[in-house]
């Protein structure tokens, strides 16, 4: 018998709604960030190449990030159920099995979409979405882990998408300073997704998530986070003066001077200014791989 909607209605199919609401466009934009900071630290005409860019936007967001979401909330249903029932799956507005049946059917469209795009591309999509259903799905769930759960979001969401961006303007592997950069901010990134977990800490005790706030605590954890964000930015200033691109190096510093205010701040509550610290801190984080990516995109147009 099919599902009983809110509305009293009984529905066989998912409505495209809650299919759309499975895919969370809100959570996108990260890893459409790093695939623009990719592109930019490619140093490749963008006007000869802009429909492999767009179509590198999409499979970043709409494809790949889209398919980690529908594999994350089918493999949570049962824990949605009761944390947020009205989610699409347990709500029964994505009825039976469809929310794996979507999980499985967008992977293989981003998959075909990725080969597309050419041989660097494939590859690291396939990188990316076996570490999205590995996240999820048992038996690894790496989820339950706060060191692997963290490091497989930051490796999806930074790392491989600022490589994608990169090898779809270029058609070959990007060069060593920018797989060296996007690494450093893929790193600086597990701090991020720790701060992320600081608003489920209850939620993960009961259902066994072992996340850094849950193991470390609320303080330790914090700062941890903090000093994973700010170690890798360290590396990329003194790189960038090494490259001789000084004028980026100071726009890093900046960014990372202010960082650490608002850190000292942060950890004198981490779970109330975690969301606070999210839309201040963080974005100063993202500005400064934009930054450093305008500073790779330089040399490569000078040759280095």
């Amino acid at each position: 018998m099919a599902p009983t909607t809110a509305a009293g209605t009984l529905r066989s199919f998912p409505a495209p709604s809650a299919v759309l609401e499975l895919f969370k466009p809100i959570t996108w934009f990260p890893p459409m960030w790093a695939f623009g900071c990719g592109v930019i630290s490619s140093g490749a005409d963008l006007g000869a190449r802009w429909p492999m860019a767009v179509a590198g936007i999409i499979l970043a967001g709409p494809l790949i990030c889209a398919t980690s979401q529908a594999v994350n909330d089918w493999y949570d249903r049962d824990v949605d159920a009761i944390n947020e029932p009205n989610r699409p799956i347990p709500s029964g507005r994505i009825p039976g099995r469809w929310g794996l049946f979507i999980a499985i059917g967008w992977t293989i469209v981003s998959m075909l979409w990725a080969y597309a795009l050419g041989p660097w591309v494939f590859g690291a999509a396939v990188v990316g979405m076996g570490l999205a259903w590995i996240y999820s799905a048992p038996p690894l769930r790496l989820k339950q882990s706060g060191w692997l759960g963290p490091a497989a979001c930051a490796l999806s969401y930074e790392g491989i998408t600022w490589f994608t961006g990169a090898a779809v303007m270029l058609g070959a592997l990007p060069n060593p300073q920018i797989l060296i950069v996007a690494a450093l901010y893929s790193f600086g990134a597990h701090g991020i997704m720790v701060l992320n977990d600081f608003k489920a800490i209850e939620g993960d005790r009961q259902t066994g998530v072992r996340s850094l706030p849950v193991q470390l605590g609320v303080d330790n954890a914090a700062k941890v986070a903090c000093a994973v964000m700010l170690a890798p930015q360290a590396v990329v200033i003194a790189l960038l003066l090494a490259w001789g691109q000084p004028l980026h190096a100071i726009a890093v510093t900046v960014s990372f001077g202010i960082q650490i205010y608002l850190m000292a701040r942060l950890i004198t509550d981490p779970r109330k200014l975690a969301p606070w610290f999210n839309g201040t801190g963080v974005l100063l984080y993202v500005l400064g791989m934009l930054v450093s990516a305008f500073a790779l995109g330089g040399l490569a147009g000078a040759g280095a």
